[in-house]
């Protein structure tokens, strides 16, 4: 199942840029690992904000769940991020349906 993930992440006035920083590589490496695993599609750092776009392929709601709750920065900060998780379908998957229903 693929589904789209858009991280706002925003932090403590006691917690330094650097301390910020630091957390993001660390989440860098994990997403960089999670991509060459075929879980991250694709994911896309938005210019001039603290907000990442991703898409990532899991085969199960519950799993998903598991992977948000074990990424470095929900573990460091979580209270900071706010995810909006938005279930997709593929488009061809969708235009076929329509096909369908139109000739029934």
């Amino acid at each position: 199942m693929l589904y789209h993930l858009d991280f706002r992440v925003e932090y403590a006035d006691n917690m330094s840029q650097q301390e910020l920083l630091a957390i993001w590589v660390e989440e860098a490496q994990a997403a960089a690992e999670a991509k060459q695993a075929g879980i991250v599609v694709d994911l896309w750092k938005c210019v001039g904000t603290r907000r990442v776009i991703a898409i990532l392929d899991v085969p199960t709601p519950d799993i998903l769940d598991q992977i948000m709750f074990d990424l470095p920065i929900m573990k460091k900060m979580g209270q900071h991020v706010q995810v909006e998780v938005t279930s997709l379908r593929k488009y061809e998957d969708f235009a076929n349906d329509l096909k369908t229903r139109l000739n029934s």
